[in-house]
């Protein structure tokens, strides 16, 4: 629908001078399909060339039908028959309506933005010379051609527009048809009464004469210019200021003076009309000014025979008086108005006879009643919502503007509920109470909101508003019966508080939210317009560039004239009335509206129920579950297949087998046998057994079952996951999640969905719930949230009551498939011998009517992606492709995204964008990912355009920091992003990865995490200078990010690596490792400053501890080696000097600056290893995704940080074994014998060496109960504790060795129960009471932990007051520490792990570790963790037998149970996927311990 140059001038062009646009334009006129057009325009077809068109030709290039063709090649023929090919005649361009010339007559402030426009229209722009001076006014602006108002009526609401131009002043056409004169009065106006009355009379009197004596009709302007003065065109209204109206009026008295004889005089008086004021609108100004207008109407039966003639009256300056001329008679020459000469008096005498004849002819033939066209209403209406559409889809989207509807209205909705509505602006302040709004939401819901709800925009503003969820209801102007928002207000108040909002809105929904050409702007004029109304109408025409996409609906003829007079100050009246249905009652536009709208208004959709039938399923219901997408058992079925062309329905087919996602609409056609079969693969048989096994399964092993499907992009697996929801539509009850919703939304949508209409909980259908590209986090805390509910609601846990149908992208399915093979199904590109023959018989059926380029990823999928087949087509695509135009540029970037970035796109709006860039690409028969994604970062016009902008830069975002991860399915692990990896690794060229990344930082607006990369990768390439640089400028935009300043830390650990590597002497001096060290200590103190910033919500303990831990482990190692210290005593004397005040002579001036941090590394040391075994014992090892891109620890520490923290903890404790006041023998003896005698180790000594055997701290003891040899790890654990010798005072044991100790004792139990190391229970609950639970110096958690564990009892009563104030105690402060650090801590983050469990036997064995039950679970790893997720594992028998049922009760949502004396209660949280029971219930668990507290598993009402 869009107004170009080409479109108007190829009708006034010669076809041999029709551009590719004229052409284009052409043929959409004759209706042409647009895929078409297009492909005529590629190659090239001008005017010259429609000529000798040939079928063959339009067949096998451009791809087109027989009926197109045939249609195209007549419509050629009449055209060459019809058209001359000459240029038209200057009369021929007179005849052109006032809207084509001004459509034609481009001014320069009209000209096009070029970025709007496609190239080929801007060239043809660029050639066509117009006229500039005569269309700009005196303020610049550009003006419109306008009509006259009708002639001798009144229109209430007419007004005229300030600048714009009436059509030339004009002479007699014939008699009816007013003449028309002009006069500014632009100084007279100004006159006194008196002699403004004089002005008016003398020229209305002549003006009149002369219509009386040339028997025509006519109307003379004031206020319009006769003449061009200045800036002033002629014809344009400027409009006078009136003091004083009756001067207008007044000025007819005249009549009776000039006129010659009373009978004159009568005749003039009935000839007049008394003048009309018509208001003229300037948006520039608040001053009101007027046109006013006098129309003479010389009946036959009045001047019949007549001459007439006055005499002009003048105001005499010199008398002060008015004076009449003498009286002469007037007539019309063209467009002037002088006196019949002399000369010419007697043939004007002699014509009267034949203009009175030609007067009454005039009359009689304008009196007959005329034929009024009639348009076709329906045919208007139908393209106007549908854009020239057979019918109204989900295609596009609908804004209604409204004001007040009538309550018969109310009753003709209907087509408005079956809309696809973004958002309705209504003006009604009663709509939700009585109006619209009430009504509609008795079939959809919608959001009411206010303009303020548009005007602060968020980063995550169209998800927070859910404006894509359920229709905005915005009230514009207040809403009556709610206290908040805007109250309601007249119209000069909305102007000044309100307009602002309102144009803010407007522009958001137009620039940012929805794409251009996306949605069609409804007004439903339903009463009498106001002000406010036509402001909306002004803002969207505004924003949308033009009246495209505008439609107007006026019930009323009289609402319409007063709204397209305010109206025409944006929008001309001619365009007005090409968007405009006036008189058409809303009944009627809703019949015929729904007539055309693909789907049937259906209030009510069915699913089905466990006992076979059906139950019904609102609109307005399902709205409501707005984070699923249900599928219902009459999906599609309001679908009026009638309506729909087969054109239409290849269309529908075509798209799905050209790549595009399969929707529900492909299989109600195919099961109508309207579209070719869809292959259903033999994965799609795997998974309908897997699932057919589930819910025909007697005994259910678990109430929340799932099945994956893994396949390769572009292999179908998304269409195997929908086969599989269409064909259980029918059994169960089917949903897609949608993405980014909230996980307890989706899990209460998905349990009401399941009890929909379902009157007991424990039988209804299961809900078979799609996930797509979903991570692991995702569906385990989709998975937990659901177990929750199911336990909430005391549903029967042998009840399936989910399935989760789990589909993932994957580089590698068979290995996922693997992994996990009785739930998972496998789609890859291979196909199997039953599929090659439905894919090669479906390939033939589709090239009947497609050509084969147009169904690539078909193709592709049937060449089962060979790669020798994608090689030869691209070979042959790049030969044949410009590569220097707009177009192929855009196509790079496409690729560039997809190859490295999934699921990326570019949207339309930004296509649209870069095609309007008038830039000359370099044309290259090549181009190299990296030049692509220079070009692509450095396009300011994609990067910066507006739409859709947050979404775009995620992708630009995710191509220059996602890592590939074996964990997502990728083939291996990268250090950074693929793009980088393959510019720095595989081409070889860093500095071309380093200018990318540069560019990307800035383009980003100067991305704190891209430096960091940036960093990263200089680091990585030993430019460590440049790297620090780097790193310093993301810690200064990000000084509190523990990521950002760990990086800082990295740079200085390996630029210290790097030195230290390659040191050329083995032992070099203190002064040559000066260097060395300070960059080793910078290292040490960018990490410590990262730990003591507040730690980031997605991280549980700052990564630093560990680059820390690296650096001084290495540092130790270099001093070692440093000559001083490298000989038989150095060792001793480097101890000496790290740990105590002495400074060997060597090194005190070297190392002055060193001294005081180099004595501290050894407490340092020992700190962070602390502080990262605290963290492990406290919460799981997984790291979520967003953290893997950050993060610049090594894998190990990521993925086993346990194992790294034990082998790091033997290399500290190794270092520090030899202390000082050792001989060398006993170094050397001591280095055999790790433990050694006991009696001979000091207390340093003995922390050094259970460090070095994995019992220096909590989580290396409980390591070893990981190890598959439980006799090495018991023995490991009996030489550890034969550090601490039997008659040692434990007094002097700090309290970190004496909970080391005791969990050695509880280990050790755990691997060898019989050890004669082992002490009581009871001896090791005394030495435990030393730890303190209250006050400053409170012990720390895992000596809390220990006294939760020792002190459980083993019977409710057995535990003596004291023992219970100690457990109690520790609880409540393990609850208080836990809760201060879960504050920096992620929901994901704080899974925290369960460490031991109580068992039903005595003393130290009613503790057991977690392994103990682990090893009874069977399977792979994915499915002994879905056993644990689902609580499978307490329902194992050996599980059953060894643990032991703890008795509680629940009490206001609290699980509590007896603190071992008759008022204390312990406090005991959930874990998994049990929850507490409703109410306040007896019930049994078993009893987990965690650094948080007690836990309880598998929580089970008593009966």
């Amino acid at each position: 629908m869009e107004n170009t140059s080409s479109e108007i001038e190829w009708q006034n062009l010669p076809y041999d001078r029709w551009t590719e646009c004229h052409v284009s334009s052409w043929l959409r006129c004759i209706g042409i399909k647009e895929n078409h057009i297009v492909k005529l325009a590629e190659e090239e077809v001008t005017g010259p060339v429609i000529t000798t068109l040939q079928r063959e030709f339009l067949s096998n290039t451009i791809g087109m039908k027989g009926g197109q063709i045939e249609h195209l090649l007549k419509k050629r023929d009449d055209l060459l028959k019809s058209k001359p090919n000459k240029v038209k005649k200057e009369s021929d361009l007179s005849e052109k309506s006032k809207d084509d010339i001004k459509k034609e007559l481009l001014l320069p402030e009209q000209e096009p933005n070029p970025s709007t426009q496609k190239p080929c229209e801007r060239a043809e722009r660029e050639n066509t010379t117009t006229e500039c001076s005569d269309h700009s006014t005196s303020t610049g602006m550009t003006s419109s051609f306008c009509n006259y108002q009708t002639f001798d009526q009144r229109e209430q609401h007419y007004r005229y527009v300030k600048h714009d131009v009436l059509p030339p002043e004009t002479g007699i056409e014939n008699m009816i048809v007013p003449c028309h004169e002009y006069k500014s009065l632009e100084n007279a106006h100004k006159l006194d009464s008196k002699r403004l009355q004089t002005k008016l009379a003398s020229e209305v009197l002549r003006f009149t004469c002369a219509c009386m004596n040339m028997r025509t009709n006519g109307t003379i302007h004031f206020g319009i210019m006769d003449k061009i003065r200045g800036k002033h065109r002629h014809g344009e209204i400027i409009g006078i200021p009136i003091c004083n109206r009756e001067d207008f009026v007044d000025a007819l008295d005249y009549i009776e003076k000039c006129f010659k004889g009373s009978s004159q005089q009568s005749d003039a008086r009935k000839c007049i009309r008394n003048p009309r004021f018509i208001e003229v609108i300037d948006k520039e100004t608040t001053e009101k000014t007027w046109v006013i207008e006098y129309d003479v109407v010389p009946k036959a039966s009045t001047v019949k025979d007549k001459l007439y003639y006055v005499g002009l009256p003048k105001f005499s300056e010199k008398d002060k008086k008015v004076k009449c001329e003498e009286k002469v008679p007037y007539h019309r020459v063209g467009a002037k108005t002088p006196r019949i000469h002399d000369d010419d008096f007697f043939n004007f005498i002699k014509g009267l006879t034949e203009k009175d004849q030609q007067r009454e002819e005039a009359e009689s033939s304008s009196n007959q009643t005329a034929v009024d066209f009639k348009e076709d209403q329906k045919r208007k209406l139908s393209i106007l919502l549908t854009c020239g559409k057979t019918h109204m889809d989900n295609s596009l989207f609908y804004i209604i503007v409204r004001n007040k509807f009538h309550p018969e209205h109310l009753d003709s909705i209907g087509f408005l509920v079956n809309m696809n509505l973004f958002c309705v602006f209504d003006f009604d302040p009663d709509s939700k109470t009585s109006g619209l709004c009430a009504r509609y939401k008795e079939h959809k819901p919608a959001t009411p909101r206010f303009l303020d709800d548009y005007a602060m925009k968020t980063a995550d503003f169209i998800n927070s508003l859910q404006l894509f969820e359920r229709t905005s209801w915005i009230f514009c102007n207040g809403r009556n019966n709610f206290p908040g928002g805007d109250q309601t207000c007249d119209e000069k108040t909305w102007i000044k508080t309100r307009k602002k909002k309102l144009k803010k809105a407007v522009s958001v929904i137009c620039n940012e939210i929805l794409p251009r050409h996306s949605f069609v702007v409804l007004f439903l004029l339903m009463s009498d317009v106001e002000q406010p109304l036509v402001e909306t109408f002004h803002e969207f025409y505004a924003e949308m560039n033009g009246n495209d996409f505008l439609a107007v609906v006026s019930e009323s003829k009289e609402n319409y004239k007063k709204w397209s007079s305010l109206a025409q100050v944006s929008c001309d009246m001619s365009t007005l009335k090409e968007i405009s249905i006036v008189e058409m009652p809303l009944s009627h536009v809703d019949a015929t509206v729904q007539s055309i709208q693909l789907s049937k208004n259906q209030s009510t959709r069915t699913l089905p129920v466990l006992n076979g039938g059906r139950c019904f399923l609102k609109s307005v219901e399902e709205a409501l579950l707005d984070s699923l997408e249900i599928i219902s058992v009459d999906q599609c079925d309001d679908t009026k297949l009638e309506i729909m062309s087969k054109d239409e329905i290849e269309q529908i087919e075509s798209y799905f087998c050209q790549g595009g996602k399969i929707d529900w609409i492909n299989f109600w056609l195919a099961d109508k046998h309207k579209c070719g079969d869809i292959i259903k693969r033999d994965a799609y048989q795997e998974a309908y057994k897997i699932l057919d096994n589930i819910a025909q399964h007697t005994k259910v092993i678990r109430p929340i079952e799932s099945v994956n499907i893994y396949h390769q992009p572009g292999s179908g697996g998304s269409t195997v996951a929908r086969q599989i929801l269409w064909s259980w539509r029918t059994n169960v009850r089917c949903a897609v999640v949608k993405q980014c919703k909230e996980i307890t939304t989706v899990c209460d949508h998905a349990v009401r969905l399941r009890e929909h209409d379902e009157r007991d909980q424990n039988n209804c259908l299961p809900v078979l719930l799609l996930l797509e590209d979903r991570n692991a986090d995702y569906i385990d805390d989709l998975r937990q949230e659901l177990g929750n509910v199911i336990a909430t609601k005391k549903i029967c846990q042998s009840v399936v009551c989910f399935i989760l149908l789990i589909c993932n992208r994957s580089n590698d399915p068979g290995k996922m498939c693997r992994a996990s093979s009785f739930q998972t199904v496998a789609v890859t590109h291979e196909l199997t011998p039953a599929e090659k023959p439905l894919f090669t018989k479906k390939l033939e059926q589709l090239k009947q009517h497609i050509h084969p380029d147009f169904i690539l990823t078909f193709v592709l999928m049937s060449e089962e992606f060979s790669k020798s087949y994608i090689k030869g087509f691209v070979k042959n695509l790049f030969d044949n492709i410009d590569h220097s135009s707009l177009l192929t540029r855009l196509i790079r970037f496409v690729a560039l995204l997809n190859c490295y970035v999934e699921d990326s796109y570019i949207s339309v709006s930004h296509c649209e964008a870069s095609l309007g860039i008038a830039t000359i690409v370099d044309r290259a028969k090549y181009h190299a990912f990296s030049d692509i994604a220079m070009d692509l970062i450095n396009d300011k016009v994609l990067i910066n355009h507006r739409f859709n902008r947050d979404e775009f830069l995620k992708f630009i975002r995710a191509l220059f920091i996602k890592r590939n991860k074996k964990s997502r399915g990728d083939s291996k692990d990268t250090a950074f992003s693929p793009l980088i990896e393959h510019v720095s690794k595989n081409i070889g060229d860093v500095q071309k990865a380093v200018d990318l990344l540069k560019a990307a930082y800035l383009a980003l607006g100067k991305d704190a995490y891209v430096a960091q990369q940036l960093a990263q990768l200089l680091y990585t390439k030993l430019r460590f200078e440049e790297a620090l640089e780097w790193a310093e400028e993301a810690k200064f935009l990000l000084p509190y990010d523990t990521f950002v300043l760990d990086t800082l830390g990295q740079v200085y650990k390996r630029w210290f690596y790097h030195l230290y590597d390659t040191l050329e002497e083995k032992e070099p001096s203190p002064e040559r490792g000066t260097e060395i060290i300070h960059i080793a200590l910078k290292g040490i103190s960018a990490f410590r400053a990262s730990e003591k910033t507040p730690k980031k919500e997605t991280v549980s303990l700052n990564s630093s501890y560990y680059g820390e831990v690296d650096v001084c482990c290495r540092l130790l190692k270099f001093l070692s080696g440093v000559d001083v210290f490298s000989n038989n005593t150095g060792k001793s004397e480097l101890m000496q000097y790290l740990l105590t005040d002495y400074i060997p002579a060597e090194v005190k001036k070297p190392w002055q600056m060193f001294h005081q941090q180099l004595k501290g590394l050894q407490k340092s040391l020992g700190h962070a290893l602390e502080c990262i075994s605290e963290d492990l014992s406290y919460f799981q090892t997984d790291i979520s995704e967003e953290d893997e891109e950050l993060d610049a620890r090594d894998p190990e520490q990521v993925y086993n940080p346990r194992e790294w923290l034990t082998r790091k903890s033997a290399v500290y404790a190794g270092f520090f074994c030899i202390i000082p006041d050792e001989s060398v023998q006993a170094a050397e003896s001591n280095s055999t014998d790790v433990a050694g005698p006991a009696k001979k180790l000091s207390a340093f000594q003995r922390q050094m060496k259970t460090y070095k055997l994995s019992g220096g701290n909590v989580t290396s003891i409980l390591s070893l109960l990981y190890d598959k040899d439980p006799q090495r790890a018991g023995k490991k654990l009996e030489t550890i504790i034969s550090m601490y010798p039997e008659n040692m005072t434990w007094n002097d044991l700090d309290q970190t060795e004496l909970a080391n100790f005791i969990f050695c004792q509880i280990a050790l139990n755990c691997t060898l129960p019989g050890s004669s190391k082992l002490l009581s229970l009871e001896k090791l609950q005394e030495l435990s009471k030393r730890f303190i639970t209250k006050g400053k110096n409170m012990s720390s958690a895992s000596a809390l932990f220990l006294l939760s564990l020792l002190f459980w009892p083993e019977t409710s009563g057995e535990l003596s007051s004291a023992g219970s104030r100690i457990l109690l105690s520790a609880i409540d402060a393990l609850q208080r520490i836990y809760e201060q650090k879960i504050k920096h801590v992620s929901p994901r983050k704080s899974r925290i792990v369960t460490h031991f469990f109580l068992a039903k036997a005595k003393g130290l064995n009613k503790i057991v570790h977690r392994i103990a039950i682990e090893k009874q679970i069977k399977g792979t790893l994915s499915e002994r963790k879905l056993q644990w997720l689902g609580g499978e594992v307490w329902k194992n028998r050996e599980v059953v037998q060894l643990l032991k049922r703890v008795e509680g009760w629940t009490e206001n949502g609290n699980l509590i149970v007896k603190g071992g004396t008759t008022d204390s209660k312990i406090r005991v949280f959930p874990r998994y996927s049990a929850s507490l029971p409703n109410g306040n219930e007896n019930v049994t668990f078993y009893l987990g311990f965690s650094f948080d507290g007690v836990v309880a598993s598998d929580i089970q009402i008593m009966e």
